[in-house]
């Protein structure tokens, strides 16, 4: 098992294999994309593999495969397949966008993929235009309904902003009430890559998103939260899914903190608004062994912050205004 500085668990990684996206969501990036890392500056699929097999061997039993879009990699498949068969890896999962996804969803339910966080902040195809930029909103909705008719696990995430979905909070819930999806809520977060503050206050915040649901469902009920969930979990009754809501901005799970994440160009990130503690791509290429990067990761987890807040206070220069795309959502 691997053990934090604060005695927390680490067994969970988020692992960014691209930063390159075929939407252009407003909340994540600029209009016009991003400055996009070159191919060398990417970790290649076998640094990649190389690092999910020490971090497997040292006790990480969860890792999630999240871009920018994965499946705008080119034979990302081919990779998802190697990991998946890691001795030790008891859940291979994924975030996607959608817009590529349906052609692969078979294989991936092949592969043992059980769970798949499918981004779509709206159903309507208008807002989905005004909110991604692109006309996508059909191959989104036909990659839903491909991973629910082969049984795999549909956790929707779903940015709530001021001003450009609230209205799609109720639609969106219910959704729930005849598919066996979570849809999941999460705060608005400051990484759009622009350089500049996104927000100047939490205008909706996880108790607002609550009380807007329970003007229409009164009767939704708080119900357990796995083991180091970042969600608060609700379910409304008579409905098949059911309901989360992530306090990304607010923060209010960091004690129980189980992840780290790894962004495509190889640099750990204890925490979500740190800029990074350790380039695992860089220990590879400079010819280090397995003992001594594994000698790197555990002196970076012995050093983890206590909290996001923390983390913001000590970030360098404008790193905590990246995109989510470049960090790894």
């Amino acid at each position: 098992m691997l053990i934090d500085n604060h005695g927390r668990t680490i067994n969970y990684l988020r692992l960014a294999v691209t930063d390159k996206c075929n939407l252009r969501c407003f909340y994540c990036m600029p209009e016009d994309g991003l400055n996009w890392l070159s191919r060398t500056e990417l970790m290649s699929y076998e640094e990649m593999l190389r690092a999910c097999t020490l971090l497997v061997n040292m006790g990480i039993q969860k890792i999630r495969i999240t871009g920018g879009e994965p499946f705008v990699r080119k034979d990302i498949m081919k990779l998802l397949t190697a990991i998946s068969k890691l001795d030790g890896l008891h859940d291979l999962s994924l975030t996607t966008n959608g817009v590529l996804t349906a052609p692969h969803v078979a294989e991936l339910k092949a592969i043992g993929i059980k769970s798949v966080n499918l981004s779509l902040d709206t159903l309507d195809s208008g807002r989905f235009f005004s909110i991604t930029r692109r006309d996508e909103f059909g191959a989104v909705m036909a990659t839903l309904d491909g991973l629910l008719k082969h049984g795999i696990e549909v956790k929707i995430n779903a940015v709530v902003m001021e001003g450009k979905n609230t209205q799609d909070i109720i639609p969106l819930v219910e959704l729930a009430k005849e598919l066996p999806v979570s849809v999941r809520f999460i705060e608005e977060m400051p990484f759009n890559g622009d350089g500049q503050i996104h927000q100047t206050k939490m205008s909706w915040d996880y108790i607002r998103i609550l009380e807007e649901i329970e003007q229409v469902y009164p009767d939704i009920k708080k119900i357990q939260d796995p083991a180091y969930s970042t969600a608060y979990n609700y379910h409304v009754p008579g409905h098949v899914g059911d309901v989360g809501i992530i306090a990304a901005y607010s923060r209010t799970f960091c004690g129980t903190c189980n992840r780290i994440r790894i962004t495509p160009q190889g640099t750990l990130k204890n925490c979500l608004y740190d800029d990074g503690v350790l380039n695992i791509k860089d220990l590879m290429r400079s010819g280090k062994n397995d003992a001594t990067i594994k000698d790197s990761l555990l002196n970076a987890f012995n050093n983890r912050v206590k909290d996001g807040l923390e983390a913001e206070k000590l970030v360098k220069n404008t790193g905590m205004h990246e995109s989510m795309a470049a960090i790894g959502g």
